[in-house]
């Protein structure tokens, strides 16, 4: 009984030793990775070793994110901890909700206080150096705004939207401002929102766009103009790898191509590369496949038509942009395309050298108040 006894009490020690050993064997055994696919980011690299930089403390904290990041079997724990925590009835993990049909919406953050006010500066000095551009400014609600029916009941709501008033108050007299929220309401039913990653549907941003040809003056083109094409059943976003929820199904991406095809000429400047269309299919085999649309994010971008109108646009942007710009080719013989997370020159030069007299600048809300960026068009 005695034997018994000590072997009860042993024994797990013993298989908690042999799971620790084992982990740290593999640890040690296990190559360094440069990228994560399933959360769709760099890793943490080894921080190199300095005498200064562990007095300083940012050599014990490199370390500990390069450990963090690299632990054995890292994409499995996190898959397991996020099923344990839906058993238990939690619904949000690192900023982002687990909501009703499956869908995963970002937590709207509200901004720190005075960026609303710095950014909106910028905005004032660009339209004081661009006195003949016409200006519309597009702030894109999230589906935290727009489908709160989906939300968790405990989530806060009507924040988001208070801020986008904010922004529209707060613009030059002369941007008009372009409210899509209505539009997309009104949609809220139809899957105009992934429900993997942050950004709108191809049919959200065709909604939106509508409303942008109502405050422009111009034509549009219904969806009955277009072919519709879903290029993919296997889009896992952004969400999807930011909050570790798993066992969901996957978003499909749809392409709306114009049933009366037009030549163009799509030229990324700053690669120094050109292409006869808008749509990089080989980023459907790889993780980030809402890269499909204008290859994903680039510096500056120029978009010409083979049969010119003379119209020009300039498109400052996030990458909500990217599903949208396709709309637009139709109504104007050029369109520019600015992400001042990556273009570093004067743009209002480069509106007056290259004689642009439209700009839309179009964002997501969360993308406008977390991305510092925005400060650059002054």
């Amino acid at each position: 009984m005695n034997g018994y006894d000590k072997l009860n009490k042993t024994l797990p020690a013993l298989l908690l030793l042999f799971f620790v050993s084992l982990i740290a064997i593999f640890n040690i055994a296990s190559p360094d990775r440069a990228f994560s696919e399933s959360e769709n980011r760099m890793l943490v690299q080894l921080p190199r070793f300095s005498l200064k930089a562990l007095l300083s403390g940012t050599f014990t904290s490199d370390f500990e994110k390069y450990v963090s990041d690299q632990f054995a079997f890292r994409d499995l724990w996190i898959g397991a901890k996020t099923d344990t925590d839906r058993l238990l009835g939690k619904k949000e993990s690192n900023g982002v909700y687990l909501g009703k049909d499956g869908y995963l919406i970002q937590k709207f953050v509200p901004p720190a206080e005075g960026d609303l006010e710095a950014k909106m500066e910028a905005v004032h000095a660009f339209d004081d150096a661009t006195p003949g551009l016409r200006k519309y400014a597009m702030i894109v609600p999230t589906a935290a705004a727009v489908l709160q029916d989906k939300l968790p009941k405990y989530a806060e709501t009507g924040v988001e939207e208070a801020y986008l008033g904010q922004i529209r108050q707060k613009l030059p007299s002369d941007i008009r401002f372009v409210d899509v929220f209505p539009a997309l309401y009104a949609e809220r039913d139809q899957p105009i929102f992934y429900k993997t990653d942050h950004h709108w549907t191809t049919q959200g941003a065709h909604a939106a766009y509508l409303e942008l040809c109502k405050q422009m003056g111009l034509k549009p083109q219904n969806e009955e103009g277009f072919r519709i094409r879903q290029v993919t059943g296997g889009f896992y976003g952004s969400l999807y790898s930011k909050s570790g929820f798993r066992h969901l199904r996957p978003d499909g991406i749809q392409l709306y191509l114009p049933k009366e095809q037009e030549k163009y000429t799509v030229t990324y400047v700053g690669e120094g590369q050109t292409s006869d269309s808008l749509y990089a299919m080989d980023q459907l085999q790889k993780k980030d496949k809402y890269a499909v649309f204008l290859n994903g994010n680039h510096a500056l971008i120029r978009i010409q038509s083979a049969r010119p109108n003379g119209k020009k646009l300039l498109v400052v942007k996030d990458s909500y942009a990217n599903s949208f710009i396709p709309f637009l080719l139709g109504h104007f013989g050029e369109i520019d395309v600015a992400d001042l997370r990556y273009y570093e020159d004067d743009l209002a030069a480069f509106v007056k050298e290259q004689g642009i007299q439209d700009m839309l600048l179009l964002y997501n809300v969360n993308t406008f108040f977390e991305d510092p960026s925005i400060l650059n068009l002054e």
